[in-house]
C-alpha cells in the first residue's frame, strides 16, 4: 500500500443529510420535535413504570430498560444532527466519531437483546402461565438484563478498539448522518479482515440469533394458543403480544434491510432514510406503540393523568412537562404537514388542500385549551375570566366543528376518487374545493356564534366550578340559573347538522366505497384502496368515538374523571396524533417528507 495515500484523520464529514439553506428551519423544527417526543415519551414510560405499582412486573421491568435504551440511542445521534442542521457544519472530531459509534452499538445492540428477553417473557406467560411467577423470578430478570448490558458493552468495546487501530485515507466523507461502523471501514487504508470477521461472527450473536429466538418464541406461542378453541383467549394473546411484535418489525425490518441483506440498488438517499428509520423514528414511536396498544400502560397513564386535574404539587413538574411536550408536538407536527403541502407540488391536490385545513384546525383547536391548561398548572390558579371563558368556548366550537365538516369533505373526496376516478378532476375542481372549505368555515363560525350569544344571555348561580379543564358548553349550561330550554333545543337541532349528519355521511361514503371495491377482483386494488383511506378512517374513529361517547350517548355511570379523560382525548391527544397518522400511513406524505429530508444541494 502506498503510504502517501494515508494521513492522520482529525475529523470526518457527516454528509448523509445535505440540507439546502431554504429548508434548514423546517428540518431543524422537525428533528427537534422528533427528539423531544422521543425523550419525553420514553421518560413518561419509565416514570409511569416506576410510580405505578401495577406495572412492577418482569414485562415492564424489561420495557423500562427498552425505553431507557431508546432514549439514549436517540440522544447519541440527534443532538449532533441538530447541531449540524443549525450550523451547516457536518464535521465531527475523530474521538467524537469513535465515541458516537461505540454508544450507538451499545444502545442499538441492547435493544436487540431486550426484544428477545421480552419475547421469552411473553412465551413463558402464555405457554406456562401457572409457572410464570416461579420462572420469571426477580433474580432471573435481573440476570437477563445484566447479561444483556455486559454483552453489549463488551461487543461494542471490541469493535471500537479494533477500529481505533486502523489508519484512514484522505477521504473522510461518511455518507450518513452518524458514525456508522460499515461506512468507517470503507474509509480505512489498513487491512480490515479482522474487523469484518468479528462483525460476521459476533454480528450473528447480537442480531441474527436474537431475531431467530424471537421467531421461535412466537412460533411456540402460536402453536400453543391454536390448541385453545376460545376465540377470546386467542384475541387476548395476540393483543398482549401486539406491541412487542410491532416494535420487533420496525427494528429488525430496517436493520436487516440495511446491514444483513443490503440491496445492490440501495442509493445513499435510501440508506439514509432506512438509517433514519431505526435510529430516530423507531425510538420515537415505541412509547406510542406501547401506550396505544397496551391496556396496562393506558390504564396507568389514565390513573396518573387524572391525578393531575387538579394536579397535586408533587406531580406538577411531571405533568407540566408532559402537556408542554404534547402541545409542542401538536403545533410542530401540524405545522410540518401544512409546510410540506405548501412546499411540495406533488401534494397540490384537493385531498391535501383539505388536509392542510384539517391540520390548521387541529393546531388552533389545541391552542385554545393547552396554553390555559399549562398556565393553570404552573400557577396552581384554576380561575378563568367570564369573557375569557366565553371566548374559549366559542373558538373550541369553531375549530372542533370545523374538523367535523372537514372529515366529511375528505370522505367525499375519497369517494369520488375511488368510485369515479375518470371524472375525479372534473368533479373535484378548484372551485368546488374552495366552496366546500368556505362553506365549512361559514357554517362553523355562525353555529358557534349562535351558541355563544344564547349562552351570554343567561345568568349564573353562585356555583362557578366547571368540572373540566376548559369551558365546555354542556358544563356551563348546568351552572345557569336561567331557563336553558332554547339552548338545549338549538344544541339538539343544530348538533345533528354539525356532528350526526357529517358522521352519517362519512359512513355512507365508506359503504359506497366498500361496495365499489368489492366488485373488483384484484387484491392489489382492494389493498391500495384501504391503504389510501386508512389514515382518514383512523382520524374519524378517534374524533367521533370520543365525541359520541361524551356528548351523544353519555353513560349514566360516567364519572367526572372519565369525562375529563375523554375530553382530553379529543381536545389534546387527537390533534397531536393526526400528523403522525397521516405521515406514517400515507405514502404521499412519506415520500414528500423523504424528498425534503434527502434533497441534495444543487450548485447554481
Amino acid at each position: 500500500m502506498i503510504m502517501s495515500n494515508q494521513t492522520v484523520i482529525s475529523q470526518f464529514l457527516l454528509l448523509g443529510l445535505s440540507i439546502p439553506p431554504e429548508h434548514q428551519l423546517l428540518l431543524y423544527a422537525l428533528f427537534l420535535a422528533m427528539y423531544l417526543t422521543t425523550v419525553l415519551g420514553n421518560l413518561i414510560i419509565i416514570i409511569l413504570i416506576l410510580l405505578d405499582s401495577h406495572l412492577h412486573t418482569p414485562m415492564y421491568l424489561f420495557l423500562s430498560n427498552l425505553s431507557f435504551s431508546d432514549l439514549c440511542f436517540s440522544s447519541v445521534t440527534m443532538p449532533k444532527l441538530l447541531q449540524n442542521t443549525q450550523s451547516q457544519d457536518p464535521s465531527i472530531h475523530y474521538v467524537g466519531c469513535m465515541t458516537q459509534m461505540y454508544f450507538l452499538m451499545v444502545f442499538g445492540d441492547m435493544e436487540s437483546f431486550l426484544l428477545v428477553v421480552m419475547a421469552y417473557d411473553r412465551y413463558v406467560a402464555i405457554c406456562y402461565p401457572l409457572h410464570y411467577t416461579n420462572i420469571m423470578n426477580p433474580k432471573l430478570c435481573v440476570c437477563l438484563i445484566a447479561l444483556s448490558w455486559v454483552l453489549t458493552v463488551l461487543y461494542s468495546m471490541l469493535h471500537t478498539l479494533l477500529l481505533a487501530r486502523l489508519s484512514f485515507c484522505e477521504d473522510n466523507v461518511i455518507p450518513q448522518f452518524f458514525c456508522d461502523i460499515s461506512a468507517l471501514l470503507k474509509l480505512a487504508c489498513s487491512d480490515i479482515y479482522i474487523n469484518e470477521l468479528m462483525i460476521f461472527i459476533l454480528g450473528g450473536v447480537i442480531i441474527v440469533i436474537p431475531f431467530l429466538l424471537i421467531i421461535v418464541s412466537y412460533v411456540r406461542i402460536v402453536g400453543s394458543i391454536l390448541k385453545v378453541s376460545s376465540a377470546r383467549v386467542i384475541y387476548k394473546t395476540f393483543s398482549t403480544c401486539g406491541s412487542h411484535l410491532t416494535v420487533v418489525s420496525l427494528f429488525y425490518g430496517t436493520i436487516i434491510g440495511l446491514y444483513i441483506f443490503p440491496s445492490a440498488n440501495n442509493s445513499s438517499v435510501k440508506e439514509t432514510a432506512m438509517a433514519m428509520m431505526y435510529t430516530v423514528v423507531t425510538p420515537m414511536l415505541n412509547p406510542f406503540i406501547y401506550s396505544l396498544r397496551n391496556r396496562d400502560m393506558k390504564e396507568a397513564l389514565i390513573r396518573f393523568l387524572l391525578l393531575g386535574l387538579p394536579i397535586l404539587p408533587e406531580h406538577q413538574l411531571l405533568f407540566y412537562a408532559l402537556f408542554l411536550a404534547m402541545y409542542l408536538t401538536t403545533v410542530l407536527g401540524n405545522l410540518i404537514i401544512i409546510i410540506l403541502i405548501l412546499l411540495d407540488s406533488h401534494l397540490h391536490t384537493p385531498m391535501y388542500l383539505f388536509l392542510s385545513n384539517l391540520s390548521f384546525s387541529d393546531l388552533c383547536f389545541s391552542s385554545v385549551t393547552m396554553p390555559k391548561l399549562l398556565q393553570n398548572m404552573q400557577s396552581q390558579d384554576p380561575s378563568i375570566h367570564y369573557v375569557g371563558c366565553m371566548t374559549q368556548m366559542y373558538f373550541l366550537m369553531v375549530f372542533g366543528d370545523m374538523e367535523s365538516f372537514l372529515l366529511v369533505v375528505m370522505a367525499y373526496d375519497r369517494y369520488v376518487a375511488i368510485c369515479y376516478p375518470l371524472h375525479y378532476t372534473n368533479i373535484m375542481n378548484p372551485e368546488l374545493c374552495v366552496c366546500l372549505i368556505a362553506l365549512s368555515w361559514v357554517l362553523t363560525v355562525l353555529y358557534s356564534l349562535l351558541h355563544t350569544l344564547l349562552l351570554a344571555r343567561l345568568s349564573f348561580c353562585e356555583d362557578n366550578v366547571i368540572p373540566q379543564f376548559f369551558c365546555d358548553i354542556s358544563a356551563l349550561l348546568k351552572l345557569a340559573c336561567s331557563d336553558i330550554y332554547i339552548n338545549e333545543l338549538m344544541i339538539f337541532i343544530l348538533g345533528g347538522v354539525i356532528i350526526v349528519i357529517p358522521f352519517l355521511l362519512i359512513i355512507v361514503s365508506y359503504v359506497r366505497i366498500v361496495s365499489s371495491i368489492l366488485k373488483v377482483s384484484s387484491a392489489r386494488v382492494i389493498y391500495k384502496t384501504f391503504s389510501t383511506c386508512g389514515s382518514h378512517l383512523t382520524v374519524v374513529s378517534l374524533f367521533y368515538g370520543t365525541i359520541i361517547g361524551l356528548y351523544i350517548f353519555p353513560s349514566a355511570n360516567n364519572s367526572t374523571v372519565k369525562e375529563t379523560a375523554m375530553a382530553m382525548m379529543y381536545t389534546v391527544v387527537t390533534p397531536m396524533l393526526n400528523p403522525f397518522i397521516y405521515s406514517l400511513r400515507n405514502r404521499d406524505m412519506k415520500e414528500a417528507l423523504i424528498r425534503v429530508l434527502c434533497k441534495k444541494k444543487i450548485s447554481l
